[in-house]
């Protein structure tokens, strides 16, 4: 069976061949050993902590495959990003540049630097193995992160956003990003990346251009990427706008892809998701359903078939979906149709 669970110190390596496997542009996750570490720490720490409010709060997910005991996936959320260090964006924005007298009016784009985000919620560090792509695994990773939101609402913002990895290629090589190297900085994009995984941000307030930049005077191959994604985070874009995500204009600074926000009660796996209480028997419906226990620290999640009873407000749910919840007969759970 798949379950998914909080990160446990027990998955120090699992956690480390999943940074390896990401690649570039995956900031969240550094292959870097004390920095991996600490996430793991700071998740435990949050899954234990009493909250009334979000603050420096990180819950890191694993998927794992009971039946070969092997982490497949990760996927988090940060309570309220920038709180500590400073969370940078480009803001994509317009001047007007106009002379009656000449009867010329032209628009050009900008980017500015911006910290408008500070103090939302950011759901990051989505990946999945190969090996596991498929069975609605990935979709299952990704909604998950909105069950528990839903579940525990007083620990996270009124906002969410998701940064989606920029254009690069198989080197980690960003077009946007080499213009910016070429004129303000002298590292490559891999390496820029990784001083952000690793909590080194100092040198973007020193060294990023400080007045707006005007789109038109940057190069042809970085203008084209400004507000993409890589063709591998597709799927995880098309995710996020189904259940209601939105681009406001708001791009990373280091590849531009797009960052998007929801606001959290109009989440569609939030709105829609219900609570039921647990009746144990046999399951004869096929129905589908994305399925969590209402726990913090004991926290599971499974993807499995049960009966619904809407008026009741019931779900009847085998033994073995049962056990893999830690969950019994008139206890809670919060689900949601797959």
């Amino acid at each position: 069976m798949i379950i998914i669970r909080p990160i446990q110190q027990s998955d120090y390596d699992s956690l480390h061949r999943i940074a390896v496997e990401s690649g570039h542009g995956f900031t969240s996750l550094p292959v870097n050993e004390e920095l991996l570490q600490q996430r793991i720490n700071k998740a435990e720490t949050s899954f234990n902590k009493q909250v009334t409010q979000p603050g420096d709060e990180g819950y890191l997910f694993v998927m794992e495959d009971t039946e070969t005991g092997k982490v497949v996936g990760t996927s988090g959320i940060e309570a309220a990003v920038g709180l500590d260090d400073a969370f940078y964006h480009y803001h994509l924005g317009k001047v007007v540049h106009n002379s009656r007298e000449l009867n010329i009016y032209n628009t050009v784009e900008t980017l500015s630097l911006c910290n408008d985000y500070t103090g939302t919620t950011e759901i990051c560090t989505l990946f999945l193995s190969e090996s596991h792509r498929k069975n609605n695994n990935g979709r299952f990773l990704s909604r998950i992160r909105f069950l528990f939101i839903a579940e525990h609402l007083e620990r996270f913002a009124q906002t969410v956003i998701a940064e989606m990895r920029g254009v690069s290629d198989e080197n980690g090589r960003s077009p946007f990003w080499n213009w910016l190297e070429e004129h303000f900085f002298s590292m490559d994009f891999p390496t820029a990346d990784y001083l952000t995984g690793i909590g080194k941000k100092v040198f973007i307030a020193e060294l990023m251009p400080k007045y707006p930049i005007y789109v038109n005077l940057l190069s042809q191959d970085a203008q084209q990427v400004i507000n993409k994604v890589h063709e591998k985070t597709v799927p995880a874009l098309r995710l996020l706008e189904a259940e209601g995500f939105c681009r406001r204009g708001y791009v990373d600074i280091f590849d531009a892809g797009p960052t998007v926000e929801a606001q959290t009660h109009a989440i569609k796996s939030i709105k829609e998701s219900q609570k039921c209480q647990v009746l144990i028997g046999d399951v004869t419906s096929s129905e589908n359903y994305i399925v969590c226990n209402t726990e913090v620290a004991g926290f599971r999640a499974i993807q499995t078939s049960l009966l619904l009873r809407e008026t009741a407000n019931q779900a009847v749910l085998s033994r073995e979906a049962a056990d893999a919840l830690n969950v019994n007969d008139g206890d809670w759970i919060r689900l949601i149709r797959n």
